[in-house]
């Protein structure tokens, strides 16, 4: 369901592109909510678009993705 509900979102969104990294390369919700101190439930809202990262998110997220390419 999350994988489904992630590739329907809209991809420019920050926490949709960040989802579909984390999906792809098999990174657990937990790992990704402790990296960023926020609640897993945060992490699965961020990952179907049903929510945007707050700003001050948005740099340690762009990092992060950097990373995994």
């Amino acid at each position: 369901m999350l994988v489904e509900r992630n590739k329907k979102a809209d991809r420019s969104h920050l926490g949709v592109a960040l989802g579909r990294k984390c999906i792809a390369r098999n990174i657990p919700v937990t790992y990704i909510s402790s990296q960023f101190g926020v609640s897993r439930m945060t992490i699965y809202n961020w990952f179907v678009g049903q929510h945007l990262p707050q700003a001050q998110y948005a740099s340690a997220i762009t990092e992060f993705l950097k990373k995994l390419k």
